[in-house]
């Protein structure tokens, strides 16, 4: 039988606990290792043999190693669409895994995990193999060293495609050489209500970063949540990539941080509306959409960092961003949530978290 994700599990979440450095400003540390295998079609020049072969030869990798080894396989065209969607949503797939180029997913896409967090591997994705570890906070050097050990383990036992010169090879050029792509996810309301954004996004575009949303390549920029990752990955080691991506991130939190001083110092009554506006908004609104929430959120995120709400802590946050998700909202347990529309269902969602957090801050 297929693995499941239950809707109250929190499987693949580890990151949420919000225990990492930095947790206020860095929701999340991803790094992905784009690999391909000698002698088969990449991407979609890949035919149904070469997809099942390199699936099978990818299991049995996983299967012989520490990191992957009693671990699960979830093949992604024999889940319903809302399985699909639900570890979307938890962003341990992509949306090209789940949905394709035609709507439905590669033959023999697969998602294989590990006994325990954070380590999985994506299989006949754009590449055969998409190596990928997720850990909460500013984290780059731990979920390098983890993804770095699980490539030795796989590389050591599947013949990977690489070229002496130009190094791993890959479907797409941009990411020949290293393969690797890293990302910090960061919340900066701070430099987006002192105006400062738009120049330090432009400062992180000419040092070879780049920016996108919360899902990734393709989407939009909501509740103040960017993704910062590097462009390059050809011509320099997998440690500069990295040490380059830490020192510019790092520049970004103190940037941050210093716009939320001067917020707290020039506007505090200002802050202190917005913050409590948004909160007291997801505390009893009836009906939310997913952009409307992510904003509100923004804003009780940045009330909880500044320490202006007591009671709510950052943990909670980071699982109702999950947990308000159409796909986990149609998993709730809960059957008193409300029928129907799925707006309706989140707020109710919300406000019962919310009011639950309140309870045991009372009870504390």
């Amino acid at each position: 039988m297929v693995p499941q994700l239950p809707h109250e599990s929190e499987a693949g979440l580890g990151w949420i606990e919000a225990d990492g450095p930095h947790a206020d400003i860095v929701l999340s540390t991803r790094i992905r290792l784009a690999r391909n295998l000698q002698g088969f079609r990449f991407g979609t020049r890949a035919d149904a043999g070469d997809r099942r072969e390199v699936l099978r030869l990818a299991r049995a990798a996983a299967d012989g190693s520490a990191a992957l080894g009693s671990g699960r396989a979830y093949l992604i065209p024999d889940l319903p669409s809302p399985e699909r969607q639900l570890l979307l949503e938890r962003h341990l797939v992509s949306r090209e895994l789940v949905s394709g180029h035609a709507g439905e997913p590669p033959s023999d896409a697969a998602l294989l995990t590990g006994p325990a967090e954070p380590l999985s591997v994506m299989v006949n994705e754009e590449d055969h193999l998409r190596l990928q570890t997720l850990l909460g906070g500013f984290r780059l050097h731990d979920a390098w060293r983890s993804i770095d050990r699980l490539d030795d383990e796989l590389g050591s036992r599947l013949p990977y495609a690489y070229h002496p010169e130009f190094g791993y090879l890959t479907s797409c050029p941009t990411n020949v050489g290293t393969g690797l792509r890293a990302s910090v996810l960061m919340h900066l309301p701070g430099l987006v209500l002192t105006q400062e954004i738009g120049k330090v996004l432009q400062g992180i575009a000419q040092v070879g970063l780049t920016f996108r949303g919360l899902y990734g390549e393709g989407s939009e920029v909501v509740g103040n949540f960017f993704q910062i990752s590097n462009q390059t990955t050809l011509g320099k080691t997998e440690e500069d990539l990295i040490d380059h991506l830490q020192r510019i991130v790092q520049q970004v939190v103190q940037y941050e941080s210093s716009a939320r001083a001067v917020l707290t110092r020039d506007a505090p009554t200002v802050i202190d509306d917005k913050v409590w506006r948004a909160y007291g908004l997801l505390r009893h609104a009836r009906t939310t959409s997913f952009e409307e929430l992510m904003n509100l959120l923004s804003g009780v995120r940045l009330g909880v960092g500044l320490k202006l709400i007591p009671g709510v802590s950052v943990h909670t946050l980071n699982r109702i961003m999950i947990f308000a998700q159409s796909a986990h909202l149609d998993r709730v347990a809960d059957q008193a949530l409300p029928k129907g529309d799925p707006d309706v269902r989140r707020a109710a969602y919300v406000r019962g978290i919310l009011a639950a957090e309140e309870s045991g801050a009372s009870h504390a």
